[in-house]
């Protein structure tokens, strides 16, 4: 058994001891790296954990995997990895239940992307998350137009959450069915009810062409008063 397990080799690979201490140097240098990429990187690509969570999960699954396949990772510097992750994360979660901010910073906010039928671009433009890829979301809960939402907002786990108008007070809104978003055009063709395709914006237009007044875009499309099947 001694020769099939050179324990020097498998608990240290060789190393000093005290390289020990640059390992809790590194862990915490690239926890901290790990954490601001992907706070940058945004709640859709983290979707259904938090930011804070992604990292415990990649710092855990990189530490526990190096020592399992490689013979050149030693399972001290391993296990040290271990004990400085729980402990950023002890620190962490202790720092965000003391101060809001921090709270914020590190799991982010709910913020509301529709409001009464029209996007909220202020908080649109903060996230990152296309056009294309929020409507994607909306069709998969069988929403076929804005008129028909109330509000939503996407949550700290990037899921999106949406409440909806009861049937009676569903209003003319931005069709986000691929085969009418796309008649749009900067020419309006006929008088009747048209939505901004940016913003959402829904009023009665006469044909010809306009600017909308809530985002200065002048692209538009028919708009539609369906209710919502589920």
């Amino acid at each position: 058994m001694k020769d099939i397990f050179e324990w020097s080799r498998v608990l240290w690979n060789d190393l000093p001891e005290i390289f020990l201490v640059e390992v809790i140097f590194r862990s915490i240098v690239m926890f901290i790296v790990l954490l601001l990429t992907l706070k940058i990187a945004g709640k859709r690509g983290v979707k259904q954990l938090s930011v804070f969570e992604t990292v415990i999960i990649i710092a855990l699954g990189s530490a526990a995997g190096d020592p399992m396949l490689y013979d050149n990772v030693g399972i001290l510097p391993a296990i040290t990895v271990f004990v400085v992750i729980i402990l950023m994360y002890r620190l962490i979660t202790w720092m965000a239940a003391k101060s809001k901010k921090f709270e914020t910073f590190i799991e982010g906010k709910t913020a509301c992307f529709i409001n009464e039928g029209r996007f909220s671009i202020k908080n649109f433009k903060k996230e990152s998350l296309a056009q294309d890829e929020f409507f994607s979301e909306l069709r998969l809960k069988s929403i076929e137009h804005l008129g028909q939402i109330e509000n939503a907002y996407i949550e700290t786990s990037g899921e999106i959450s949406t409440f909806f108008y009861a049937d009676d007070e569903v209003k003319y809104g931005l069709p986000i069915l691929p085969h009418l978003f796309d008649k749009k055009n900067k020419n309006i063709p006929k008088d009747g009810y048209f939505s901004c395709t940016f913003c959402g914006f829904t009023e009665i237009k006469t044909a010809g062409t306009a600017v909308c007044e809530h985002c200065d875009r002048d692209e538009w499309v028919e708009s539609i008063k369906s209710i919502r099947i589920t």
